[in-house]
């Protein structure tokens, strides 16, 4: 009886040793840690502008030690706030995704703070053949003349958001879509630029890679760097026929002297005379 306690008491005591070693190895209870933790993703489809309703998202379980920045752990933080931008099915929520809390919806809730809005007349050679879609990026040129008459394009924004294609600011499954007018988010500034250019030639959009942040670093081009500016080449000398021996050259004609005289005889009277 006594032997058996014996073996029951070291029975325990190995296996409180494999507790505490499991659990200083983190093998113990890492699932229960790790996730223990609810946030809010997107169930749906979210189109910016739009007011997020219950149904379109969900709390979902996620790595306590990998939680980003600026996310919900509530999803009735999230209902019936504005999207700023289309969130997508099991996409995080994140604030800055999301308009102001007192936000009414609409393309003013998804200008960024400091930005505008301002449209521009384009057709289907400006607009890109319809591919420049809500979120696309796009460079703007102007194609002018300038005060000598000159004619010149010159790149005058850079990496502009498109907001809307006319009235629509969502894209529908991405289709390319001829419109007569788009809508750019600005700073004051590039609009005061954009509304100047507009008003003294003929703009065109650039639709650029939505990664591609390099700057676009050009003088513009004129009429001269398109067209040949070199001198024409010299006409080539006519042959001449060899039709015989060289004639001989013609005497050089002595210089005139305008004091010379001349002398005429009438009857018997003899005078000096200029000619």
């Amino acid at each position: 009886m006594k032997k058996l306690a014996l073996t029951a008491i070291a029975l325990l005591l190995g296996a409180l040793a494999t507790y505490f070693v499991a659990r200083s190895m983190g093998l113990l209870g890492s699932t229960a840690s790790s996730v223990d933790i609810k946030l809010v993703v997107a169930s749906s489809v979210i189109n910016s502008g739009q007011l997020i309703e219950a149904a379109q998202i969900k709390e979902v379980s996620w790595p306590k030690t990998n939680v980003p920045e600026l996310s919900f752990f509530k999803s009735s933080l999230v209902a019936g706030r504005i999207a700023k931008q289309t969130i997508y099915p099991g996409e995080l929520i994140l604030e800055p995704k999301l308009a102001g809390a007192d936000s009414k919806g609409g393309l003013a809730s998804a200008i960024e703070t400091g930005k505008r809005a301002i449209s521009v007349r384009v057709n289907d050679v400006v607009g890109v053949a319809g591919f420049a879609l809500p979120g696309s990026f796009v460079d703007v040129l102007v194609s002018a003349k300038d005060a000598a008459n000159a004619s010149f394009s010159t790149t005058v924004l850079t990496r502009v958001k498109v907001l809307a294609v006319a009235q629509e600011t969502e894209t529908e499954q991405m289709k390319p879509k001829v419109v007569n007018a788009v809508t750019l988010e600005l700073t004051p500034p590039e609009a005061e630029k954009l509304d100047l250019a507009r008003s003294i030639g003929t703009l065109s959009l650039i639709l650029r890679n939505e990664n591609d942040t390099t700057d676009v670093n050009s003088a513009g081009t004129r009429l001269n760097d398109i067209l040949r500016t070199g001198k024409p080449a010299p006409a080539p000398a006519a042959s001449r026929v060899n039709s015989g021996p060289p004639a001989a050259p013609r005497p050089a004609r002595p210089p005139s002297d305008e004091t010379a005289t001349v002398t005429s005889i009438r009857g018997i009277a003899k005078r000096e005379e200029q000619p």
